[in-house]
């Protein structure tokens, strides 16, 4: 019932056609496959992504936000421009082992800005290379002899009884969005097992330096300096639904509803923490002899009923409806939930929905309850 969203604190890209360059401003982070290199570097070559969250936030969310024990957390990384998939194409998670720094330079920089992570160096050309051997307790890497570097990292053979190697596959169906969930890894940054040092995503060792023509894969995202609304982020969801209505409780028995929601204040900060109270009523009221308006009686929800968010410019949903991370409360004076606005956009306008089910009928309420989200 609750969604929390953090924003990467850096990321980067690292090439093996260009070693010592920097691309910790580029607006897109990409890993690729190019069977053929360029006039200078023949050969297939690779890139991957490095991205990282701060570890305050991270630890800040488990220790002071999360409610309860049922939580999990997903990296997501949305698509800027994906061609050449195979029939099945792998992407590879892994929990970075070495620091690095993200530098502030862009792949198509000349002369060649190298003051921060490349294929070779961790941080600026020159400081600390990425390992290529004598590789500590389940840490490893991969290149070609002929060009060392492109990152270390975790393996999953650790005896930490926790999955913190991922994986997601893509066809040409497939939604092409990186949504995988990384709850593991967190758990392992957040006990100590080892330093928060981000995420390492490559493709599967049986594509990358093919020389095969056909193995021309280009998947590329938007990254944290994109002038979008699609920046990656981390997203953690736990369940704190409650259900304690005292001794009156009406449920709602029909579908022909309408709700509102009386405290919606329409514009919010960015970061606010709201709890949206929810009014529902029949469309049409059962006549009875009272002597108040019938519409001043207020219902309640069934228990399975759940919110979602959606975008009014883009229509995709920032929240979706999720059977256990967004189930509506309630309390003794109506249905509630709690929104998060961290990670929501500044400046654009949501819209709230309701789903639930009456007498057997899944059925989807919208009723013009719209917010913004105000820079300042």
């Amino acid at each position: 019932m609750a969604v929390y969203k953090i924003f990467p604190s850096k990321d980067a890209t690292i090439y093996s056609i260009s070693p010592l360059s920097n691309s910790g401003l580029d607006e897109i982070i990409e890993t690729s496959l190019n069977p053929e290199g360029d006039l200078t570097n023949t050969g297939p070559q690779v890139s991957r992504i490095l991205i990282q969250f701060d570890s305050t936030e991270i630890t800040d969310i488990i220790n002071n936000k999360i409610s309860g024990s049922q939580w999990n957390s997903n990296l997501k990384l949305f698509k800027a421009n994906i061609e050449g998939l195979n029939n099945t194409t792998i992407l590879y998670i892994y929990p970075i082992s070495n620091p690095w720094a993200m530098g502030t330079g862009k792949f198509y920089d000349l002369p060649v800005i190298s003051n921060g992570c490349s294929w070779i160096y961790t941080q600026a050309s020159g400081s600390t290379k990425w390992a290529t051997s004598s590789f500590g307790a389940y840490i490893t890497a991969s290149f070609p002899s002929s060009n060392p570097g492109g990152g270390n990292w975790y393996t999953g053979s650790s005896n930490l009884s926790l999955n913190i190697v991922q994986t997601q596959s893509f066809d040409y169906y497939s939604d092409l969005d990186i949504n995988v969930n990384v709850t593991d890894t967190i758990k392992a940054w957040v006990s100590g097992t080892f330093n928060n040092n981000g995420f390492l995503i490559k493709q599967d060792n049986s594509s990358e330096f093919n020389s095969n023509e056909y193995y021309d894969i280009q998947m590329k995202y938007y990254s944290r300096d994109t002038h979008t609304i699609y920046p990656p982020l981390l997203e953690f969801k736990w369940d704190d639904y409650l259900f304690s209505t005292g001794s009156s409780y009406s449920e709602i028995n029909t579908s022909e509803l309408v709700f509102t929601i009386p405290n919606n204040k329409q514009e919010y900060p960015k970061n606010n923490i709201e709890k949206f109270r929810i009014n529902i009523r029949p469309t049409y009221p059962t006549r009875v002899f009272q002597t108040s308006s019938v519409y001043l009686n207020n219902y309640f929800l069934p228990t399975s009923s759940y919110y979602a968010i959606k975008d009014l410019d883009t229509n995709e949903f920032v929240v979706d409806f999720d059977t256990t991370y967004t189930k509506i409360s309630t309390d003794s004076t109506s249905n509630y939930f709690n929104l998060y606005m961290n990670g929501l956009q500044e400046e654009r306008y949501y819209e709230i929905l309701i789903k639930t089910v009456v007498d057997g009928s899944t059925i989807i309420l919208s009723n013009n309850q719209y917010f913004k989200i105000v820079n300042g």
